[in-house]
């Protein structure tokens, strides 16, 4: 009876859980056309404010590859009213944090403060959308950050320009064909007209959300964002330009010399859909069925009972237009890459003509469930979440159905979809080297 009592406790439990993970948000349009995203959330008295901008690299010049993760860094040099050098002082001195990212889709600026300090927050992320201070010494300084910030995280990383590699090849006419952080020289000869350009372009009420989340006054907040957003002028209309790629009807093979690396990478990658479709999200699945965590299919086959390969992955790199399916794997010992692609393409070949197991199948529910629960735990983390879907899905309430999204994928699907993008004749087959030495004269 007591084990009884304790299992329809839990149960209780968990029923509250499911309804209390359901995020609650009110949103509204300023006449700039800015959208704005108000959540509650009083576990704590914290207060994020963030802004994201739909501008990434894909909105830049071929010629000027960069531009959107450069503007990351430029518009914290200051503005009209906060001085160059003080913008993170302030933050500080509040008792805040802050930070910025860039994708090929989207910009996105945040703060995280003491829920007193709200206004502060607002007007900040105000002063940088409405007064920016675009300049030629901000211009240089940012442009050595940059540089130093490109040096260490992709020149002289190992494997550093993976990503590269396989843009390139990938991508024909998209811009996804470029990397986020861009070409140095295409920052070294643009002018200062032109980054003012960008900035007056793409930075602009009706280009963005705003989302306050956290402990706040809902009254309080609006009287606040009228009273500092309002007034902002709203810009041009941002029409895109569609790019369609041609589909991969054969194998494309290349190759990419990395003088940072002694273990060679084979990389297999195929062209998939938008985020926003529900194949994409049943690749999603497809990917954590193969690699995620040491029990997966290809960590135990191939790192563990074989020991063919050191590491090896597999993941669905979505974005707003198209996706990337990555599988790769660093071979061990004796194992060559040809070899480790055999492998890999064998438990590719299975997914499409089995259906994967029913335990496997649940096993795979019950990450999916736990990862979403992990992306709503934080106010950060919703913050982040309802910018997203409102701003690239067009669909801000899939914070809280894209789980149901998930829940409804059958293992049927999961075999199809493995047979309509994983394909050898659709793929680029990319043999990342280390670099060969010099030979002497």
């Amino acid at each position: 009876m007591k084990k009884i009592v304790m299992a329809l406790g839990t149960m209780a439990m968990l029923g509250s859980t499911a309804n209390a993970q359901k995020v609650a948000f009110e949103e509204y349009d300023l006449e700039n056309g800015l959208h704005v995203v108000l959540h509650q959330d009083n576990s704590a008295p914290v207060v994020v404010t963030s802004v994201m901008y739909h501008v990434g690299a894909k909105d830049e010049q071929p010629n000027r590859t960069g531009f959107a993760h450069f503007f990351e860094h430029l518009l914290f040099e200051g503005t009209k009213n906060i001085g160059r050098g003080e913008w993170f002082k302030l933050v500080t001195a509040n008792g805040g944090n802050n930070n910025a990212n860039t994708t090929d889709d989207r910009t996105y600026y945040y703060e995280v403060f003491p829920s007193n300090n709200l206004e502060l927050a607002i007007w900040m992320e105000s002063e940088r959308l409405m007064h920016p201070v675009i300049n030629q010494i901000g211009v240089d300084t940012q442009n050595e950050v940059v540089k130093e910030e490109k040096r260490l995280r992709v020149d002289n990383q190992p494997y550093g320009n993976l990503l590269k590699a396989v843009k390139t090849n990938m991508f024909k006419v998209h811009p996804y064909r470029w990397t986020t952080i861009g070409e140095m020289e295409h920052l070294d000869a643009a002018t200062l007209e032109e980054f003012q350009a960008f900035n007056k372009k793409f930075y602009v009420p009706n280009n963005a959300v705003l989302v306050v989340a956290g402990q706040f006054d809902s009254a309080q907040a609006k009287e606040w964002i009228k009273k500092y957003f309002g007034a902002i002028p709203k810009g041009a209309p941002v029409t895109r330009q569609k790019f369609e790629e041609a589909p991969i009807t054969q194998q494309i093979n290349a190759k990419w010399e990395d003088p940072n690396i002694q273990i060679p990478m084979v990389v297999t990658a195929y062209r998939t859909p938008s985020m926003k479709t529900r194949d994409a999200r049943i690749l999603d699945m497809i990917s954590t069925y193969l690699s995620d965590g040491k029990s997966s299919v290809l960590y135990k086959k191939l790192v563990d009972d074989k020991k063919m390969a050191l590491q090896v992955s597999a993941f669905n790199y979505s974005q707003e237009d198209y996706g990337t399916y990555f599988i790769y794997g660093l071979p061990m010992g004796a194992t060559t890459t040809d070899n480790l692609v055999s492998e890999i393409d064998a438990e590719i070949v299975k997914l499409q003509n089995d259906l994967i197991s029913e335990k496997d199948f649940q096993k795979l529910q019950n990450k999916f469930e736990n990862n979403y629960v992990s992306a709503n735990a934080s106010v950060e983390g919703i913050a982040d979440n309802l910018a997203t879907y409102y701003l690239l899905y067009g669909d801000i309430n899939l914070i809280n159905t894209e789980i149901d999204i998930y829940r409804s994928i059958t293992r049927e699907e999961i075999r199809e979809v493995a047979k309509k993008y994983l394909n050898p004749n659709q793929r680029l087959l990319l043999n990342y080297e280390p670099a060969k030495e010099k030979a002497q004269k």
